[in-house]
């Protein structure tokens, strides 16, 4: 039994008091339950079964807690064993849920809501807050582009609400509207995570809420606590998506080129199958057009490369001697994929000291997180601090603050802004697209990396140098080398401050006033180096962009609850709010540095005249009620108003009220219910109307450009047409559920309805050309998601070592179209059923998915000749009906034969995992899932088609081994054929299903007896393994359909990134 010694009074005999803490309802110890001398930070806790011994001053007061479990205050009296009996705290076992200025019980909540507590969140190596809830919550869709460090994912709460303002939830941390970069929020400070996703619990944050919101709830010392806990997490990033099935042999891609060749020539230009070898074999690695410009093979005089079957020569060795201007080269080709993907070191440390007495509570925290990227030059570095503290000045006065700090460093690597492009300039298209023949460094004739007169490692820039050779894609530069030069680089410093008052009037009212003020400055420098490169004759480019935003928030908020008759419990909250920001921003850019090591201004002496400042400001204020009544804890009512004044919009309309109304019955409180195996049955119905005011600023004006008119006087362009009309767009949302527990929670879950409709959404309508400007924004068309959410949990065993559960949820919606404006029907479909608006690969019309797939459908291939054939609508000329026809005319299928072929909108996503702890050992495994919806894979198109023009230095597919030949006619695979433009057309052939299967967490941890630890004076020890990102699959290799809900796939962007790394946790 473990002693645990206290310091005594002056005037006070000292005692030892032991005893045993068990719970009061099944008279079972309860383990390390806490013990703390009241008024001071002194204390300890039980052993694992229950047993505690303490010396203390005979008048002392102890106080037993543990969670799940009412505190019980007990005065010593001289006596030295006092056994404790603690009762079940019903409130702190309901799951507390942080709403709308102010928390509530998850039996008491009326709304749809999920909450992710502190152990939840720190499984995952996450960088930002939403990482963190991939998976976890039904009803939330995650999409992320780039997996760079510091890039944030995009979150959808209960679908896509919105065509021109925005989707995005708001974020509110410790009950302040946030809007920066919530990279700057560390996760370790995180106590816990509320997901509000219906009316009823966003309604009271008027125009901001309307798209969900994401309550974070800081940490605070809990009861009897004073303690220091640091983790520190040490890790390995890599590549966490495989790429496309490519062909990336040099000899299998002289092999393609050469066949694309040789059928244009046979089929195209009618030679002889022995014609179309020379001359297929002449071009093959010549600059002309058609060629690949390359030749890294050495072939024996007087043979070809490519024999007349269509294979490699077997007499050809790799990798070619030149001689050029004196010099000897050795060509070889490097594999440009394990060329831009390295492996990177990852490492975190945290730390934060908790205290508290019965008056005062104390959290600070410092962390820091040096996380590299998987390309050259790119990272993450942030520091992080912050202090938080409340104090019971008065039986009626209470007082706190809450301050934070970040400092961050990001390299981008490559340029952020060029993701995605498939040209020069995107390092990660031209490493994707490069054929296997290319190099990437200049080697001598030894095959040794040559070095430049500045000592870097020389590049292959396709332009000659080495040996006369040109590549035929990529232009003149390499991007590999770029990133390595080029720098990109963001600093900034977040602070945020928020302090508040509570004052007690009487029993039952009392005023909170809450203050905030949050400074965001972040300043980018963009460096493009003066060696290589399109800049290296202007002597490099510097870039300076600094960004401000100062906000600050005031809440003042009148609460009173009262209990009538015992059973009448009421609660009434009265309140106002004002939000206010300003942004500025400044730039500048000047040429002809001085050093490469200089990044500022000063250092290059051309001024580009390439400068600007801006300024803009945003303001939000709000009067609100809410109001909520229970009857006997088992039937709740809850009413919500706000009147909103948001800047967006004109004087005239800049005000909205929003409201909502829920309702909730316990059914199994009833005296009538009689189901022991149920404890929980609970129906909740909520509606309600929110405004979304996420918009442009000033759209409601008339907005004008100025510039220089060439002779030093002031030109004006006419950019946008203001609408004073323009106002919010309003979201109704309808939520109806059940949630409940069975076999004392062995089998709990909810089920939740949920109708979502988007009224008045912001478009943009075009207008005629002489009207001077483009478009203008107004307030027309409607739109809908309705679906279900489901989530279930279980533990298949609960005993008192050995505890597994398991985890599901859910979502299914549809999301229609539901008013499209009149200027909008501007298209008819082929077939001539359905008007709307034509918008690139997607038909939006009324009663469709606003992402539908509009599309030519692919009929196969013509079996004579090869070539891609699509369904077309004609005009039967003695019917006068439309008939459906096939054929190999792409100009003629895009304009007549379009169809609806599907949309992106799964048929359900969401996340599934199971956990297991025995002793002190516990292991965790979460998946993500999707299935059904599609997704058009345009990386998969791209790899797919003929070479064209001089674009002959992509690599293919493999699948394009099976493309048609005379000989290989039982395909659907069109012919490779140099000049076929439209191989790989856009239409239903590249849709693919978006269903994918992703292992996005795994956890291996033990934690230490405490028998043990103590001994070294440390009272938890835990050493853990995890992993993020484990493995992936989707319907084809290389395809992320997690890039967007919309169906739109790019694999020209920062690949997804695993972790795998190593932790321990020591409290003491």
């Amino acid at each position: 039994m473990m002693v645990l010694l206290a310091s005594a009074g002056a005037f006070a005999q000292d005692v030892t008091v032991s005893g045993v803490v068990r719970d009061a309802a099944s008279g079972e110890p309860v383990p390390f339950a806490s013990i703390q001398i009241k008024g001071t930070l002194t204390g300890g806790s039980t052993d694992a079964d229950g047993n505690y011994s303490i010396l203390v001053t005979d008048d002392a007061v102890l106080i037993f807690s543990s969670i799940g479990y009412q505190s019980q205050e007990i005065e010593v009296g001289g006596r030295s064993s006092i056994n404790v009996a603690l009762q079940p705290d019903s409130e702190q076992l309901d799951e507390t849920i942080v709403v709308a200025f102010g928390t509530t019980t998850k039996e008491a909540f009326t709304g749809s809501a999920k909450v992710l507590k502190s152990d939840e969140l720190v499984k995952n190596q996450v960088t930002n807050v939403s990482e963190a809830l991939v998976g976890k919550v039904a009803g939330v869709q995650f999409a992320s582009a780039s997996g760079r460090p510091g890039s944030t994912q995009t979150m959808y709460v209960r679908g896509y609400g919105s065509v021109n303002a925005g989707n995005s939830p708001l974020w509110v941390v410790d009950g302040v509207p946030y809007e920066g970069d919530i990279n700057n929020i560390n996760t370790a400070d995180i106590e816990s995570i509320s997901v509000l996703k219906d009316a009823a619990s966003n309604a009271l944050y008027g125009a901001r809420g309307a798209n969900g919101v994401i309550m974070v709830t800081t940490k605070r010392a809990k009861s009897g606590e004073a303690k220091v806990t640091f983790d520190a997490k040490w890790g390995m990033n890599n590549k966490a998506l495989r790429s496309y099935d490519l062909i990336d042999n040099a000899g299998e891609f002289y092999e393609m080129a050469y066949k694309s060749l040789y059928n244009n020539y046979t089929i195209n230009g009618g030679m002889t199958a022995a014609e179309a070898y020379a001359q297929a074999n002449a071009l093959l690695t010549s600059t002309n057009a058609g060629g690949v410009g390359y030749n890294v093979y050495t072939v024996p005089d007087g043979q070809t490369l490519i024999g007349s079957n269509g294979r490699l020569n077997p007499n050809a060795t790799l990798g070619r001697k030149v001689t050029y201007n004196g010099q000897e080269y050795l060509l070889y080709p490097d594999n440009w994929l394990d060329e831009i993907y390295k492996n990177s070191f990852r490492q975190e440390y945290n730390i934060n000291v908790a205290g508290a007495t019965d008056k005062s509570n104390f959290y600070a925290s410092l962390g820091f997180l040096d996380n590299n990227g998987i390309i050259a030059g790119s990272s993450n570095n942030r520091l992080t601090a912050r202090l938080r503290g409340d104090y019971q000045a008065k039986s009626w006065l209470k007082v706190g603050a809450n301050m934070s700090y970040t400092h961050f460093v990001w390299n981008n690597g490559n340029d952020s802004d060029s993701e995605g492009a498939a040209d020069g300039g995107n390092a990660f298209a031209t490493a994707y697209m490069m054929a296997p023949i290319y190099p990437v460094y200049i080697r001598d004739g030894n095959g040794k990396i040559m070095k430049d007169q500045y000592g870097m490692d020389m590049y292959d820039s396709g332009d000659g140098r080495n040996g006369g050779a040109l590549r035929t894609n990529g232009g003149q530069s390499n991007d590999l080398q770029d990133i390595q030069l080029n720098k990109y680089i963001s600093e900034g410093n977040a602070f945020s401050a928020n302090g508040f008052v509570d004052i007690d009037i009487v029993k039952g009212l009392k005023l909170t006033v809450n203050g905030s003020v949050n400074v965001d400055e972040t300043r980018h420098t963009t460096m493009l180096n003066p060696y290589y490169g399109q800049f290296a004759e202007s002597g490099g480019v510097v870039t300076k962009q600094h960004g401000r935003e100062f906000a600050y928030n005031l809440q003042q908020l009148l609460s009173y609850t009262r209990t009538f008759g015992e059973v009448h419990n009421m609660n009434l909250l009265l309140g106002h709010e004002m939000y206010d920001r300003k942004s500025y921003g400044l730039y500048a850019t000047r040429s002809g540095m001085f050093s490469y090591d200089n990044l500022e201004l000063s250092g290059a002496v051309v001024d580009n005249s390439a400068s600007g400042s801006s300024v803009s400001e945003y303001n939000n204020e709000g009067y609100f009620f809410r109001g909520q009544y229970d009857y006997d804890n088992r039937i709740y009512f809850s009413a919500s108003y706000r009147r909103d004044a948001s800047s967006r919009f004109h004087p005239d309309h800049r005000w909205g009220n929003f409201w909502s109304v829920g309702a909730a019955w316990i059914l199994s409180d009833e005296n009538w219910f009689n189901a022991p195996w149920v404890n929980m049955l609970k129906l909740k119905a909520s509606y309600g109307s929110q405004g979304n005011d996420s918009i442009s600023d000033y759209l409601y004006v008339d907005y004008y450009s100025i510039s220089n008119d060439g002779s030093g006087g002031i030109t004006t362009v006419f950019e946008r047409k203001g609408n004073p009309e323009i106002t919010w767009e309003t979201n109704s949302n309808l939520n109806v559920g059940v949630e409940f527990g069975f076999w004392n929670d062995r089998l709990s879950g909810n089920i939740d309805f949920f109708n979502r409709k988007t009224s008045d959404m912001l478009f943009s309508l075009p207008v005629p050309v002489e009207a001077g400007y483009n478009s203008y924004y107004t307030n027309i068309g409607d739109m809908a998601n309705r679906g279900v959410e489901l989530e279930l949990y279980a533990d298949i065993v609960r005993t008192k070592d050995l505890v597994w559960s398991v985890n599901l949820n859910m979502t299914h919606y549809r999301n229609t179209l539901l008013r499209l404006p009149d200027e909008y029907k501007t298209n008819t479909t082929s077939d001539g059923k359905m008007t709307g608006l034509l918008d690139g690969n997607y038909f939006r019309s009324e009663g469709e998915s606003f992402f539908s797939f509009y599309l030519p459908t692919y009929a196969g291939i013509d079996q004579a000749t090869g070539q891609s054939m699509w369904y077309t609508y004609s005009t039967n000329a003695e019917t006068d009906e439309l008939q459906r026809t096939t054929t190999t005319n792409y100009s003629e299928a895009s304009s007549n034969g379009r169809e609806i072929q599907g949309d992106a909108t799964p048929d359900l996503y969401g996340g599934f995992g199971t956990s297991l702890s025995w002793k002190g050992l516990d292991f965790s495994v979460n998946f993500t899932y999707q299935l059904g919806g599609l997704v058009y894979d345009s990386g998969y198109a791209r790899f797919m088609g003929s070479p064209t023009g001089t674009s002959t230095g992509f690599t293919y597919h493999r699948d394009l081994w099976n493309s048609w030949t005379p000989t290989n006619t039982n395909t659907d695979i069109p012919r490779m054929s140099y000049g076929d433009t439209y191989s790989n057309a856009a239409s239903d052939r590249f849709l693919t299903s978006a269903s994918y299967l992703n292992i996005q967490n795994i956890t291996l941890g033990y934690t230490l007896p405490q028998h043990i630890t103590r001994k070294f004076l440390v009272d938890s020890f835990r050493i853990y393994l995890t992993c993020d990102n484990l493995w992936y699959w989707s319907a084809r290799q290389g395809l992320d359909p997690r890039q967007s809900i919309s169906g739109s796939t790019n694999p020209f962007y920062y690949a997804p990134v695993r972790t795998i790394s190593g932790g321990i946790t020591l409290t003491f």
